[in-house]
């Protein structure tokens, strides 16, 4: 019996590590997010937090662990699902920046985590959207 060999696109190294990063960053900030909106306790620890961040960045995390999950396939969608993420929280960083600006109440933390989180994000779409392992003729969505 003949068997139909099937070449299967090779995940460069780098996509697997985003992969990686992305899904547990993302299970990372639901469980974050997701204490402090859901149990008194992480809400009083939480101090100063921005509800629109908050529940951005909670809701976001689900977007990071699909994107994960598309990239480690090496779906073509991962290319937008990554751009999405990193211009909608560079907007909600931007936003954020106005509410300080605007003299509202915030944790200097939530500077440092939306400086990480748009930080990755732009470097992951950057990377993403110029490499060519990710072609239509590997896969869609």
């Amino acid at each position: 019996m003949t068997e139909l060999i099937i070449n299967k696109p090779k995940r460069p190294l780098w996509i697997s590590i985003f992969s990686v990063v992305a899904i547990l960053f993302g299970m990372a900030t639901i469980k974050e997010g997701g204490t402090v909106l859901f149990t008194e306790a992480g809400e009083k620890s939480a101090g100063n937090y921005v509800p629109f961040v908050l529940w951005f960045n909670f809701i976001a995390g689900f977007a990071y662990i699909v994107a994960g999950i598309a990239l480690y396939k090496l779906k073509t969608c991962s290319r937008r699902l990554v751009l999405v993420i990193a211009i909608s929280t560079s907007i909600v960083f931007i936003l954020f920046g106005l509410h300080i600006l605007n003299g509202g109440a915030y944790e200097i933390r939530t500077v440092a985590a939306m400086t990480l989180r748009s930080s990755l994000w732009i470097l992951i779409a950057a990377t993403v959207l110029r490499t060519k392992a990710l072609t239509p003729l590997h896969c869609q969505c």
